[in-house]
């Protein structure tokens, strides 16, 4: 048997263990995966990944660039399939169920599985037409029952006393922190269940990185939130879980105070102390 086969089999077992320490409480999970491979044509972008993420918990997935974590958490609502030349085998659960099932509609995981990108996106619209636009879409157009959705979401993304008397300026005359907030707020105007971050605050400033960290800790009161960043001090900060990513691969996934206190793997290691990243 060679070394890099024991390597990976003894890196397996690590992963188990955390992974069975990671479900030792009683939270349930809103998403498994399960031997999860996927390909852009010929480049192995995922290996293998088997990861559980607990709801109303901060799931942080960190490593360097091109590792694959911002692959996987646009897999979990299936916006990856977006790339003709992607291909993916194994298994995702939300719920229990397959989203990978013919009769699994990409449509209704969406609606419950939100999406908040690395750079603000709001639509070139007003401030209350960028938040009614997804129930709009759900169909709703009672006036009254819209503007409750409106202030119901601004004010969930901490952000309704700064926007209350603009609401019918366009969003782009926002901030990029105050942007990404209407973007967050967009997001829970369709009531998800998941929420899941693309290095949210990366192009934002200190400040604006605070409000949004502190709206994260918040949101798990009521959402389960998956984050990518590539800063491991915000992981630090915000996460209760945390998964490293290697290369396409899980090297450990545990309880984050564990992970960066007395990682299990060398390469973890590494990379939270700085060596390589």
């Amino acid at each position: 048997m060679t070394t890099l086969t024991i390597e990976k089999k003894n890196n397996k077992r690590k992963i188990e263990k955390n992974q069975s320490t990671s479900n030792a409480s009683n939270k349930k999970n809103v998403f498994e995966t399960k031997d999860l491979n996927l390909w852009y044509g010929d480049d192995h972008a995922l290996k293998e990944i088997n990861l559980s993420i607990p709801e109303n918990e901060v799931t942080a997935i960190i490593g360097p660039s091109g590792c694959g974590k911002s692959t996987f958490i646009k897999t979990l609502n299936r916006m990856v399939e977006m790339v003709p030349i992607v291909k993916i085998s194994g298994a995702i659960k939300y719920r229990e169920k397959n989203i990978f099932q013919p009769k699994y509609r990409v449509e209704e995981l969406r609606t419950q599985v939100g999406m908040v990108f690395q750079k603000p996106n709001p639509f070139p619209k007003s401030i209350y037409d960028n938040i009614a636009y997804g129930p709009r879409i759900h169909g709703i157009r009672n006036k009254k029952i819209l503007d409750q959705i409106v202030e119901k979401s601004l004010r969930g993304a901490a952000i309704w006393d700064e926007v209350k008397d603009r609401l019918n300026e366009n969003a782009y005359g926002l901030s990029g922190g105050q942007q990404q907030r209407i973007c967050i707020a967009r997001c829970l105007a369709i009531e998800p269940d998941v929420i899941l971050m693309d290095e949210p605050t990366s192009a934002l400033d200190p400040i604006s990185t605070l409000k949004v960290e502190e709206l994260v800790q918040e949101l798990k009161k009521d959402y389960s939130i998956v984050i990518v960043t590539h800063n491991m001090q915000q992981a630090a900060r915000i996460s209760d879980k945390t998964a490293f990513f290697l290369t396409g691969e899980v090297v450990e996934f545990s309880d984050t105070d564990a992970l960066f206190s007395n990682p299990e793997d060398k390469r973890t290691e590494d990379y939270i102390t700085g060596r390589f990243g």
